[in-house]
């Protein structure tokens, strides 16, 4: 094994301050600039939350993932600066040798995480076996226990009539050509509720986009309606941190959704930088060391 190895933890990506919402809305459409209604709007979003703190999480994350490992641990956005080829070539710049590639989302997709071992080879293109790429981790137990005592804490004292775990949507198409997202999260959900004393339960997406082709099904605010469930509780296990899609979309919009129903909504706390989060993370890497 390299002498140095390091690990590049890696997120979506957010802006910095409302100024840098139509460049990052860009680079996620691949260089085509948002309407500006569609611009105003996500800038509404990110006004309603005072901005994400994405970032802020994802380096808090790496030095904590990187005191428990005792190895240089680098943060990465895949949308946002600093970017994963720019923190790629830092590592080199750092003398690593064999470089971990740690996406922050435990479910992989070829269109979302696969974008994230894309720009990190392409940063680095002779790497050949130097770069070590983990396709989420979805399955790894730690993770699996991890997810199991978020619940725990929320459901002490309180009982809901329904559970949903929710991940983020994507188009339609992924899984038509293929793609078994939507079988990973599924595994995850078993996982978890096996050995536990849960609410009935079911899966539903959240945060799907309007590009005009249909995306993952059934949407987390219809599928609670139709569940008829007036104590309802959220796991969004496809998220490791808070950002639009928690603060916004579930914690606003979604709140908002069921206080017109006279629906009482709560939700698991985001893993952030918690310790036993940390500690899945390391259990994850050290499985490659």
């Amino acid at each position: 094994m390299p002498d140095r190895t390091g690990v590049l933890c890696m997120a979506y990506g957010s802006p910095r301050g409302e100024e840098g919402v139509e460049a990052y809305y860009t680079h996620i459409r691949g260089g085509r600039p948002p309407s500006p209604e569609a611009l105003e709007e996500l800038k509404q979003r990110y006004r309603a939350i005072g901005g994400s703190p994405l970032l802020e999480i994802t380096r808090r994350q790496a030095e904590a993932l990187g005191r428990v490992l005792g190895l240089p641990t680098f943060a990465g956005m895949k949308h946002s600066p600093p970017f994963i080829g720019e923190v790629v070539a830092e590592t080199r710049a750092a003398g690593i040798e064999r470089l971990i590639g740690l996406p922050l989302a435990p479910h992989y997709a070829g269109m979302s995480l696969g974008g994230y071992e894309r720009a990190m080879r392409e940063a680095w293109p002779d790497a050949g076996a130097a770069i070590e790429f983990i396709p989420g981790f979805h399955d790894h137990p730690a993770f699996v226990r991890a997810v199991q005592g978020l619940l725990r804490e929320v459901l002490q004292g309180w009982s809901p009539e329904r559970l949903f775990f929710t991940a983020h949507s994507l188009p339609q198409r992924i899984v038509e050509a293929g793609d078994p997202y939507d079988r990973r999260l599924l595994e995850s959900c078993r996982l978890v509720a096996e050995g536990m004393e849960l609410p009935p339960w079911e899966f539903a997406f959240q945060s799907a986009s309007s590009t005009g082709e249909p995306w993952l099904g059934p949407d987390l605010l219809e599928a609670i309606e139709r569940s008829g469930a007036r104590r309802v509780l959220v796991c969004p296990i496809g998220f490791v941190a808070d950002h639009l899609e928690i603060l916004y979309d579930l914690d606003l919009e979604a709140q908002a959704f069921c206080r017109e129903r006279g629906i009482e909504l709560r939700r698991t706390a985001s893993f952030n930088d918690r310790p036993e989060f940390i500690q899945a993370l390391a259990s994850i890497v050290r499985d490659r060391l």
